[in-house]
């Protein structure tokens, strides 16, 4: 085959050179994307918090009504346009707008009335946030206005990622900072391109599938032990993959779900690449919690948690059975279940194979 690269060692130089321009070139355009799609998002949602609460005050019982248009409005906006309305998520928008309202005097002095918008340019227009909607979503769990305004003020002016945020607040930074003459903490890794286009909130907003921030390894495995599961029998039923779930303001995704019909029970897989620790079986008895109350059916049992490990020179799986009522049915899945050891020997055989040159 032949080299087409430049045969002299200034050559190398000026493709050297030409590779960095371009490669800051495209980190730049991404970033700048991530950020427009963010600041247009962001707006939005206001906007929507602002219809909903304006709706609010036409109502009788404002209480009651509230939560009835809320509730009605995510339904059909579900319907509509998909994941990223639910109750919870237009609730935000609503809280939102109620936390940032005196935004509302930036809208050019019209009316309340004619405030309301009418076309995509006004909606865009103003009002401007600096920060990524996902970051307005952790700083809505601060309850006090002057806290919220100092993490929002440091965001910005340390570049924190929505992690590094969500870790300030929880130390409680500006409790202990208060009273102290430094008014600032050092500034942190600033947010990635790929974060800003690959944050679950941009994920549905954009209506893009969820495998899009998967790894390739993970993502193949995931395939082939699905199709292995199903291959053990007619117990199996397909439910979903990469199936997600939002807790307060964090989200979760699950490898697998899949129903048991014998047991009449979902079975939540979830895929590790690396070894077994006691945090995995922490974040699967979390996703058995959310699943028994909100995937569960009245008639069904309660969920069953199965953690597959993917090491390098060996693999494990493991039954996460904590919470069932009786020890009768912990036996009754025991029984009935996969053998772990089997479960674990497709591992391995699954990974050798996808990783042959």
């Amino acid at each position: 085959m032949p080299d087409n690269r430049p045969s002299d060692a200034s050559g190398f130089a000026e493709y050297d050179t030409l590779l960095l321009e371009v490669s800051q070139m495209l980190e730049h355009a991404r970033q700048s994307a991530g950020r427009a799609l963010n600041a247009v998002m962001t707006a939005t949602y206001w906007q929507v918090g602002r219809r909903i609460v304006e709706q609010e005050q036409q109502g009788l019982d404002r209480a009651s009504y509230g939560e009835e248009l809320v509730a009605r409005l995510a339904k059909d906006l579900t319907t509509r346009f998909g994941r990223g309305f639910s109750r919870t998520n237009v609730f935000q928008m609503r809280q939102f707008f109620l936390a940032y309202r005196e935004k509302i005097q930036t809208l050019s002095g019209l009316s309340r009335a004619e405030s309301i918008i009418q076309t995509p340019s006004e909606l865009f227009a103003t009002p401007t946030f600096p920060l990524s909607w996902s970051h307005y979503v952790r700083l809505l769990t601060v309850p006090a206005e002057q806290s919220r305004r100092y993490y929002e003020r440091e965001s910005l002016r340390g570049g924190w990622s929505v992690r590094e945020l969500d870790r300030q607040i929880a130390s409680r930074a500006y409790e202990r900072l208060r009273g102290k003459r430094t008014s600032s903490i050092s500034k942190v890794d600033r947010r990635a391109a790929d974060d800003e286009i690959r944050d679950p909130f941009v994920l549905e907003f954009l209506n893009l599938k969820d495998e899009y921030s998967e790894s390739d390894l993970e993502n193949a495995l995931i395939t082939e032990l699905e199709r292995f599961l199903l291959e053990l029998g007619n117990d199996f039923t397909f439910v979903a993959r990469q199936r997600r779930l939002g807790i307060g303001t964090e989200w979760y995704r699950v490898d697998l779900l899949l129903f048991h019909r014998r047991l009449r029970c979902l079975v939540i897989i979830d895929l590790k690449i690396g070894k077994f620790t006691h945090a995995d079986a922490g974040q699967m008895n979390l996703y058995l919690n959310y699943a028994r109350e909100h995937w569960t059916l009245p008639d069904e049992n309660p969920p069953v948690g199965l953690i597959l490990c993917s090491e390098q020179d060996s693999a494990v799986a493991h039954y996460a059975l904590e919470g069932l009522r009786n020890t009768v049915l912990a036996r009754e899945y025991q029984l009935t279940l996969p053998d772990e050891r089997r479960l674990a020997k497709q591992i391995e055989k699954t990974r050798h194979r996808l990783l042959e040159p």
